[in-house]
């Protein structure tokens, strides 16, 4: 079962990058060049999902928007999970009073609002993409810190840990040769799952005006635009942006349920016996 709707949603995936690397290339023109005679055109033949308010075609722009999104947050997910690997790692290895300093300023940390704490870091350096990055990577690596922590503290035990430290083997060759590889499954699905939740952290400081600037095309920055031409009647300027905004956090979010049970072994309660 795990295994099917990771190939379902890896194909749905697969559809969607293929869209946004594609349709700007094959369609040869700037998607950020005005048009106004073409302004809030309904989809038709010509503009399969219509166009905007500044004549731009939609079809076009929300495949840019697309990859605009997917960089940005992949870019969000492996900072955030290469952060919670090391928290994590330092954490579970080292044990005792770092542990608990470690673990209460994550605690720290995951107690602050998100949302809030992202859009003061973009406000301070508006427009910027690594202000982006930054604003969503610092507030996304607790979670990944504390599955790392728990994984760390379960290698700990493993016989060959022991036998690596009584054949001489330093703290720091222990964790950069045994406990940091045995974590790469969990940071990998870790990345996967962080995934939708920097593609909606990026579209929604962009749709409130704190993330790309308007003429990047994005998933968040199409959103926003779409509330002027909604009151106008351009329904279609809000509805496939924000349909394939759904269907690209849904693919990511169930691809990386199903490969987290594909890579994670089953536990021994929840084998049959």
């Amino acid at each position: 079962m795990a295994r099917r709707n990771l190939v379902i949603a890896g194909s749905v995936l697969a559809v969607v990058v293929l869209y946004a690397v594609l349709v700007p290339w094959l369609a040869g023109v700037d998607d950020r060049v005005t048009d106004f005679a073409q302004a809030r055109q309904a989809p038709s033949a010509d503009h399969l999902f219509g166009t905007d308010s500044a004549g731009r075609d939609l079809f076009v722009r929300i495949a840019s928007g697309i990859r605009t999104s997917l960089v940005v947050a992949l870019l969000c997910a492996l900072l955030a999970t290469v952060i919670g690997v090391v928290v994590g790692t330092a954490a579970g290895f080292w044990g005792g009073w770092p542990d608990r300093i470690i673990m209460r300023s994550t605690d720290a940390v995951n107690a602050l609002p998100h949302l809030l704490l992202g859009i003061v870091i973009v406000a301070m350096f508006r427009g910027s993409l690594l202000a982006i990055v930054l604003s969503i990577a610092l507030t996304h690596w607790t979670q990944v810190a504390r599955i790392i922590r728990s994984e760390i503290l379960s290698l700990r035990q493993r016989p060959y840990i022991d036998a690596a430290v009584l054949a001489g083997a330093s703290r720091w060759q222990v964790a950069v040769r045994h406990l940091v590889p045995a974590t790469a499954p969990q940071a990998m699905i870790a990345v996967v799952l962080l995934l939708p939740h920097a593609v909606w952290h990026e579209s929604t400081l962009s749709f409130l005006g704190f993330g790309l600037p308007p003429h990047e095309p994005s998933l968040g920055t199409l959103l926003e635009e779409a509330r002027s031409s909604l009151l106008l009647g351009g329904w279609w300027t809000l509805v496939f942006p924000a349909a394939v905004l759904v269907i690209v956090t849904l693919a990511v979010a169930f691809a990386g349920q199903a490969l987290r049970k594909v890579i994670t072994p089953p536990q021994p309660s929840e084998l049959r016996l």
